[in-house]
């Protein structure tokens, strides 16, 4: 069956899910596809900060000033999300001077709130910085979980009439007469996923408008309608650690280099990054280098990382853009600005634009240009509302601040739980009645996973993104049998089998640059519970000879370190901030 819609957005990132919202709040028939689940893309692998504008207040001061406008905006609309962390641009001795004076001049000149303080003052706030560091410059970052964030704008979608398609994969652009007319899509089967669409089924998707929102991938569906999306892919590695070192988002004051960040995000720290370009979004190396490089270099300014112990690395691959005539060699010097590519203007191809470049940090700014864009293609008069709206969790702050009163003081679990569902957090909170504790390191309670299932089905990494139950320090070894437990009470034994097996995996790929030290015996720890109390490991008795963990059974000759155990070899998927986190 063929369905008919005024726009489709293909890709569901942090810029996809805003282009969905913004369309449906304004009142257009919209479809949103998707090929694994929300985030699977870039959003689900970056660090986590909600920039001010200060890394780019010198080299790109366009993009500082969009930076600080959005950093307002989410603060509001998306409160549920944000922790407030601040940050700090911090000068070591070998840091030079005059580029610390550019960077405070730079902040200034684009109205980014900024403080000095000496190094004692650093220190103070922070105490595990490096005892050498001189003086800092303070800005007003703050933490972003992109995965609440897009969860967020596709519900509030859904609820203004908009068809939120993931597991969805484009296989074709349809062209007709000359003019794109709507998407070939595959919905995609395999284990614990709810679609609208019977799995491996194809189905083509009709619509008066098509955008591109890919990221990464955009030249990649540009090709699927034959024209040129020259996105430039440059990945980066980020690296988990096992707890917050730093309550402050530290970033290293120097013009431009490896390894220059840390943010802290919920109950761990994310160090990155790398910036490399590469021809595939979805093949490229992942090195061992490249996460001690973060280790080992992130150290200079917070010196007990040595110590620490490492949960998982990932890397995300940014959807940089580079307008013709300004080419340069260094991935680093591209812009982070974005641009809209109007393909009946650009190549005599009516019905779709892309939309590449960008940052999660603007990405409401980036929906509503593009949906401006398409209401004016589609002559259909309506006003942006979404920089006041809140999103679904941020949208009844009284409500917040009763039930933190009420129950979050006497709680850490309990602040955790309200901390993520925000005005949602008496509903949810509320509907279960025994509601233990699921998953211990991030204090996911039951209803909350019943509230996540409720909205995925039997998508456990969907229920996941949703949660962060599974996330935490043990990485699902003492909580995936639990949340598959609460999976049980609806869906048949296969089905929970495959999902359980599916989240495990997936917490597998990350870990895999990890297997060192202290983290491998956690490793181990995690599979022997599952290998054998759980008869996890093939045993007839248990599974009718079904091998659940394809990267441990593998035997000796398997390759940990470079994932050639794990089940397709894929890269980490949720970084952190997959984000794995």
């Amino acid at each position: 069956m063929n369905e008919a819609a005024d726009v489709i957005v293909v890709g569901g990132g942090s810029t996809g899910c805003g282009v969905v919202r913004d369309l449906a709040r304004r009142g257009l028939d919209a479809v949103l596809v998707e090929k694994g689940n929300l985030t699977h893309g870039t959003t689900g692998r970056m660090h986590g900060l909600l920039h001010s504008g200060g890394r780019y207040a010198v080299s790109d001061r366009k993009s500082a000033r969009e930076c600080i406008e959005e950093n307002r905006v989410l603060r509001d609309i998306a409160s549920h999300c944000v922790e407030e962390t601040g940050g700090m641009f911090v000068k070591r001795p070998e840091d030079d001077e005059e580029y610390f004076q550019e960077k405070l001049e730079g902040c200034r000149a684009c109205d980014i709130p900024v403080e000095v303080i000496d190094g004692e003052e650093a220190r103070r706030r922070e105490p595990y910085l490096a005892r050498d560091v001189e003086k800092a410059i303070v800005v007003p970052d703050a933490a972003v979980d992109p995965f609440r964030l897009c969860v967020a704008n596709a519900a509030d979608a859904h609820e203004h009439g908009a068809r939120i398609e993931t597991h969805a994969e484009v296989v074709d652009v349809l062209i007709e007469d000359g003019a794109v007319v709507g998407v070939a899509v595959e919905h995609r089967s395999g284990p614990g996923k709810r679609v609208h669409r019977k799995p491996g089924t194809r189905e083509e998707i009709r619509a008066d408008y098509v955008v591109n929102a890919t990221g990464a991938w955009a030249g990649q569906l540009g090709d699927m309608a034959g024209v040129d999306v020259e996105v430039r892919p440059s990945k980066g590695v980020m690296t988990v650690m096992n707890t917050r070192q730093v309550d402050t988002a530290i970033n290293r004051c120097r013009p431009k280099g490896d390894a220059d960040i840390i943010v802290p995000h919920e109950t761990a720290c994310i160090l990155g990054t790398t910036d490399e370009e590469v021809t595939d979004p979805e093949d490229y190396p992942e090195e061992e280098w490249e996460v001690d490089l973060m280790i080992e270099t992130l150290s200079e300014l917070v010196p007990v990382l040595k110590e620490a112990r490492t949960l998982r690395s990932f890397w995300g691959v940014r959807p940089l853009y580079e307008p013709p005539g300004t080419g340069t060699d260094d991935p680093t010097d591209i812009t982070r600005d974005y641009f809209l590519l109007d393909h009946d203007e650009r190549d005599d191809l009516p019905g779709m634009t892309s939309i590449v470049g960008g940052k999660l940090t603007t990405y409401r700014m980036m929906a509503e240009s593009i949906t401006d864009h398409v209401c004016e293609k589609l002559d259909h008069e309506a006003t942006c509302d979404t920089a006041e709206a809140p999103l679904p969790g941020s949208d009844d702050f009284s409500v917040l601040r009763d039930y933190m009163e009420e129950f979050g003081v006497r709680s850490p679990i309990g602040r955790r739980s309200v901390q993520r569902l925000g005005s949602r957090a008496d509903d949810v909170l509320n509907g279960t009645d025994p509601n233990p504790v699921v998953c211990e390191c991030e204090g996911v309670t039951r209803a909350e996973v019943q509230d996540g299932i409720d909205a995925a089905g039997s998508d456990l990494n969907a229920v996941r993104i949703r949660t962060r139950a599974s996330m935490g320090n043990c990485q699902g070894g003492f909580c995936t049998h639990r949340i598959a437990a609460e999976l049980a009470q609806q869906y048949p034994e296969p089905v929970v089998r495959d999902a359980e097996d599916e989240l495990y995996q997936e917490r597998w790929k990350g870990q895999r640059h990890a297997l060192w030290g202290r983290q491998l015996s956690q490793t181990m720890l995690n599979h022997l519970l599952h290998a054998t109390t759980m008869n996890r490991d093939g045993d007839p008795a248990g599974l009718d000879g079904d091998v659940a963990f394809d990267a441990f059974d593998a035997g000796p000759g398997t390759d940990a370190a470079s994932g050639t155990g794990s089940p397709d070899g894929t890269a980490a998927t949720d970084g952190g901030v997959d984000g794995d986190r």
